[in-house]
């Protein structure tokens, strides 16, 4: 019910969800036809376009990621021998890949690079990958085996990588994960997953009881003083903004559910 309920609060916390919802009252408005619904209308418009306007612009999405990675720090220390990496999925597109054949990553495949360096380096004996299909079309491309194969094609030995390949979000990671590090005795951890994911993801596996590093990785915001941001609206900004309004709304009901800890 739970994953049910999030792709809804996926449509409702996008912008371009806000502004169709705004068109479509100024155009209620306009057909009424009663005094004073024209102006109501037009000022629907205007907000619908200033909504879209300003979180297409690269300085909010920016902003947005910022706050995001705002105190996210790496606890990973080079001298420890972890007993495994916990590989996070959502770096996969899963229905590419289903379609062809191919393993097909988003911006989120730096989880996957360095989880490798430090499984070649030396610094893990073994890796988690935890991450299932979100997508009941999806019957091969399911993630967490996607990415077992490709770090066994880099030469990763099959017997140091564990597949959990069940959970669909951050909460059902970190219960499976705990269950599987439980049963292997594994004592030093190291959580891999992206910046902007980092405080929901320590939050969910210290509500289940585990210690653990962190590594963060994928950080996607920058210094606007040195790199000054862009105004001019594009549907990449507005993809961005839509993508942090979203992890922003994630802490806050894990949160509420108590399923994250601060």
């Amino acid at each position: 019910m739970f994953f049910a309920l999030s792709k809804v609060a996926d449509l409702l916390v996008a912008p371009l969800t806000w502004a169709l919802l705004l068109c479509a009252a100024a155009a209620i408005l306009a057909l009424r036809g009663r005094r004073g619904s024209s102006r109501a209308a037009a000022g629907c418009i205007l907000v619908a376009l200033l909504l879209l306007s300003a979180f297409s612009t690269e300085a909010v999405a920016n902003a947005l990621f910022r706050s995001l990675e705002r105190g996210v720090v790496s606890s990973f220390d080079p001298r420890v021998t972890y007993d495994a990496v916990l590989l996070l999925g959502g770096l996969l597109d899963a229905e590419a890949s289903e379609s062809s054949g191919m393993p097909d990553y988003t911006d989120a495949v730096e989880r996957l690079l360095r989880t490798y360096e430090l499984l070649r380096a030396g610094h893990a004996r073994s890796v988690l990958i935890s991450g299932g299909s979100t997508d009941p079309r999806v019957r091969e491309a399911v993630e967490a085996r996607v990415l077992a194969r490709q770090l066994e094609a880099w030469g990763i030995d099959p017997s140091h990588i564990v597949v959990e390949d069940r959970s669909r979000n951050t909460r059902e990671n970190a219960l499976a994960a705990a269950a599987l590090v439980r049963q292997r005795g594994w004592k030093k951890l190291l959580l891999v997953t992206s910046a902007y994911h980092l405080p929901r993801a320590e939050g969910c596996f210290r509500a289940v009881g585990l210690a653990f590093d962190s590594l963060p990785v994928d950080f996607r915001a920058h210094d606007p003083k040195r790199f000054p941001s862009g105004v001019q609206p594009r549907a990449e900004n507005l993809s961005r903004s839509t993508f942090a309004l979203h992890e922003f709304i994630g802490r806050w009901v894990y949160r509420q559910r108590g399923w994250s800890l601060p």
